[in-house]
C-alpha cells in the first residue's frame, strides 16, 4: 500500500546519492552536479534539456532512469484572489492537487504528501476514499516545480497541508524538505516551511530531532479527549496531553514555535466556552493560533460559525495574550477545501 521503501528515483536522490550512482553508472562524479543543477535549479522536465550532456549520457539516462514529472489535468483559477488549485496526474496516473496562492510577502504552494488519506478525519474530503499511497520525495518537490513552471514565478514558501498525513509518510517528507530548502536547489528558506500533522506523536518527536527550521503545525480543532476523538480518528490512538507534550518538545529542540490549526464548526467548537477551553490547554506555550473556518463539503453535515462568532472567537484568544489569526480564504469560488478536486476527478472517470 505503501511505498516507503520503493526505489528511489533521480529526482528523490540527494546530491551524494547522485553523485555515487553516477561513478557506478561508470561517468564522472561532476556530471551528477550537472544534472542535480537541471532538475532542481533550472527544473529541466527532460533529459533533452540538458544540453551540457552528451547525447550518449541523455539516451543512458533515459533508458535507465525516467524523469519524474507531474502532468497538469486541471487548472482552476479563482476570480477573487487569483489563487490557483492544480490537478496532477502522476506517473501511475493517480492523481494529487495543490494549491498557488498569491501573498504581498510572496507566493504560497500547498502540497500534497500522499495519494489519500487514512487519517479519517470528519471534516475533510482528502481522506474519504482512504489511502492510496504515499508520494516519493520528486513527487513532492515536482508538484512545486511544475507550478513554477506553470506561472514563471518564485515560490518563497511551502505548506504540506495538502492530501495526505506528512507524518505518516516521514521519511520522504524529510528528505523533502532538505532538498527545497537545499543551496544548489531551490533554496527555500526552511523558517519558509511549513507542516501539518494531526497528531502522530512519535514522529513528531523523530522531527524535532532531525534539526530542522521548519514550522510544525498541528491540527487540534478541539479542546477535550472527547470532543477531538468525534472530529479525528487519530486521538483514540494518541491523547490531547501526548500531543500537547510533543509540541513542547518540538519548541524545546528547534525554539520553533509550534501553530495550532484549529477549524471552527458551528455549534461544535466555536463557543466562549470552548475559546476558554483552549486558552487554558495552551497556556504557557510558545504558540500562534491559525483559526480555519471549516470548509463545508457535501459528505459531511458540519456547517462554517457566522463571522461574529468566528471574530469573537478571536478577540477572547488574544485578550489572554496568545497570538491569533484568521485563515484568510483563499481560492472559495474553486473548491477551496482539501480534496474536492480530486474527488470530483475520481467520481467523473467512474
Amino acid at each position: 500500500m505503501t511505498n516507503q521503501n520503493q526505489h528511489m528515483d533521480i529526482k528523490s536522490m540527494t546530491l551524494e546519492e547522485l553523485q555515487a550512482y553516477f561513478v557506478e553508472l561508470g561517468e564522472k562524479a561532476f556530471r551528477a552536479k550537472q544534472v542535480y543543477q537541471w532538475m532542481h535549479e533550472k527544473l529541466a522536465s527532460d533529459y533533452d534539456e540538458m544540453s551540457n550532456l552528451s547525447k550518449d549520457l541523455r539516451e543512458k539516462l533515459q533508458a535507465k532512469e525516467n524523469l519524474t514529472k507531474l502532468n497538469i489535468v486541471q487548472v482552476q483559477e479563482s476570480a477573487i484572489d487569483g489563487t490557483r488549485k492544480y490537478l496532477f496526474e502522476l506517473p501511475d496516473g493517480n492523481v494529487v492537487e495543490s494549491v498557488w496562492m498569491k501573498y504581498h510577502h510572496g507566493n504560497s504552494v500547498c502540497i500534497s504528501s500522499q495519494v489519500g488519506c487514512r487519517m479519517g478525519c470528519r471534516f475533510c474530503a482528502s481522506t474519504l476514499d482512504g489511502l492510496e499511497r504515499n508520494l516519493l520525495p520528486s513527487e513532492m518537490l515536482e508538484q512545486i516545480y511544475s507550478i513554477i513552471r506553470h506561472t514563471k514565478e518564485r515560490v518563497s514558501n511551502i505548506v504540506v497541508m495538502g492530501t495526505g498525513e506528512p507524518m505518516d509518510n516521514y521519511d520522504h517528507l524529510v528528505r523533502f524538505v532538505r532538498m527545497i530548502s537545499d543551496d544548489k536547489g531551490q533554496n527555500i528558506s526552511q523558517r519558509n516551511i511549513t507542516v501539518s500533522t494531526c497528531g502522530i506523536v512519535p514522529n513528531m518527536k523523530r522531527l524535532a530531532e532531525e534539526k530542522l527550521q521548519i514550522t510544525l503545525a498541528l491540527s487540534l480543532h478541539a479542546t477535550t479527549d472527547e470532543k477531538r476523538k468525534q472530529l479525528m480518528p487519530i486521538a483514540n490512538k494518541y491523547s490531547l496531553k501526548e500531543v500537547l507534550e510533543a509540541c513542547s518538545y518540538y519548541f524545546e529542540k528547534t525554539g520553533r514555535r509550534i501553530t495550532f490549526e484549529y477549524s471552527l464548526v458551528a455549534g461544535v467548537n466555536d463557543t466562549k466556552e470552548d475559546a476558554k477551553e483552549l486558552i487554558s490547554l495552551v497556556k504557557g506555550m510558545n504558540c500562534h493560533i491559525n483559526l480555519i473556518p471549516v470548509n463545508p463539503i457535501k459528505e459531511r453535515e458540519y456547517k462554517q460559525s457566522n463571522k461574529e462568532q468566528i471574530q469573537d472567537f478571536r478577540v477572547a484568544i488574544e485578550k489572554s495574550g496568545i497570538s491569533a489569526t484568521v485563515r484568510r480564504e483563499m481560492g472559495r469560488d474553486i473548491d477551496g477545501a482539501c480534496g474536492q478536486l480530486r474527488r470530483r476527478h475520481i467520481k467523473s472517470k467512474i
